[in-house]
């Protein structure tokens, strides 16, 4: 089944509560909670936002981290999982890397991989999962990459979100979602045109594909994140939510 959610950073510039607030007044199910501002790793309110957040009927659907693979210092992780816990999330969010598949040889992609297991193991001691962000000037910036990838990984508790890519027709994005569903976990939602945001209605052709395409087996849960909305705005937010779930329940 599908859940309805919200990526924290969307808004950036409210507080942990009003984000809380508006995700009430939408009607979602749960949040992605970002590590740049609402909860940074070791942050002294990660306990309190997991509180907030249940206390409001919501579930915190992972933690959405800017751990890079293959370049991590010292703890960095360590700290970032130390995090997640507290927020009691079921999923941690990093990125595949600093550099795009065209830039990244063998042995970088090997190094990539290697952390993915190496935090994987680490994140499975507390019954949490790793989701790579699919995103350009990272080892996922394709399909095919990100597939040899998550081949290389080879790990049961990593999984890959899904977002369009901007600069595909929705053709081929639709082809690429076939390539890497196995590994499919959560989807971020959002229409752009380029990098120009878009009320969400617009795109509602091609969402319609693209949920045909992503829905989950029977047993599973994958939630639709709306990520981003035109002007930032909360009202825009509603609207496009309240599209996403005529979609959803069609």
């Amino acid at each position: 089944m599908f859940k309805l959610g919200l990526c924290s950073v969307t808004f950036r510039d409210s507080s942990v509560e009003e984000v809380i607030d508006i995700s009430k007044k939408a009607g979602i199910s749960g949040i992605e909670w970002g590590g740049d501002v609402h909860v940074p790793p070791l942050s002294d309110r990660a306990k309190e936002v997991a509180r907030l957040t249940e206390q409001a009927g919501l579930e915190v659907v992972s933690y959405g981290s800017y751990y890079r693979l293959g370049h991590g210092e010292n703890n960095q992780f360590e700290e970032i999982l130390q995090t997640a816990i507290q927020l009691k999330a079921p999923g941690i969010r990093v990125w595949a890397g600093k550099k795009g598949s065209e830039q990244a040889d063998e042995k970088y992609r090997k190094k990539v991989a290697e952390d993915a297991r190496r935090i994987a193991e680490l994140a499975k001691e507390a019954d949490i999962r790793i989701h790579l962000e699919y995103h350009g000037k990272t080892l996922t910036d394709t399909a095919e990459s990100a597939a040899d990838l998550l081949k290389m990984i080879n790990h049961e508790s990593v999984f890959l979100y899904w977002q369009p890519a901007v600069s595909l027709p929705v053709e081929n994005r639709l082809k690429n979602i076939e390539k890497i569903r196995q590994w499919l976990s959560n989807i971020h939602v959002f229409h752009w045109h380029g990098t120009e945001k878009l009320p969400f209605e617009n795109g509602m052709e091609e969402w319609k594909k693209y949920l045909n395409k992503l829905e989950p087996e029977a047993d599973e849960t994958r939630y639709l994140l709306m990520e981003f909305v035109k002007d930032g705005k909360p009202t825009q937010f509603f609207d496009d939510v309240q599209a996403l779930k005529s979609l959803v329940n069609d």
